[in-house]
């Protein structure tokens, strides 16, 4: 009878520690997702001073849309670094806008390899952004279900948010002289 106490006892220690290294693992996957995908948004990043000041030289009057463009990577926590990215994702597509406005920038080789650029960097962001939703998807349903969510709640795993885009980006940009 002792045996079988004890191996019942066993096998929920193994099944315990097994719950808590699935979610410890799928939290780091989240982690490491996201931090794939902040390296794509930096470079993006990294490529907008240069794309907006080849802009200025030809939109001189759009100078506030363009300011917006380079201060909307600055961000603290998760949640607002990816609110701020929406924002900068809206204002990149304010700048395109513009440059469909001035026929002589559309040309311009500088303009042209900077939206080239931009245009992979995107679409290596928009990858990342798919695996991180699908990270934070594996992770919040463990964390969601049973018997997940006695063990999330027990060793204080909490569901985290997916990015997702805002109403403000899905709308098409008019841009007015």
């Amino acid at each position: 009878m002792i045996w079988i106490i004890l191996l019942i006892l066993v096998a929920v220690a193994v099944f315990a520690v097994s719950m808590y290294n699935g979610l410890v693992t799928s939290r780091n996957k989240c982690d490491e997702a996201f931090s794939t995908m902040d390296v794509y948004l930096k470079q993006r990043a990294d490529l907008v001073p240069n794309l907006v000041n080849t802009v200025k030289g030809y939109a001189k009057h759009e100078a506030e849309t363009l300011e917006s463009v380079i201060t909307a990577r600055n961000a603290g926590n998760r949640t607002e670094q990816l609110e701020q990215e929406n924002r900068l994702s809206g204002a990149l597509r304010q700048v395109f806008a513009l440059a469909e406005s001035y026929p002589e920038l559309r040309s311009n080789e500088n303009f042209i390899n900077l939206q080239n650029q931009l245009g992979k960097v995107e679409t290596d962001i928009a990858n990342s952004r798919k695996y991180y939703n699908g990270c934070v998807k594996a992770f919040n349903d463990a964390c969601m279900t049973f018997p997940g969510n006695v063990f999330a709640g027990i060793f204080h795993f909490a569901p985290q948010s997916m990015f997702s885009t805002d109403e403000q980006s899905r709308t098409n940009v008019k841009v007015e002289f």
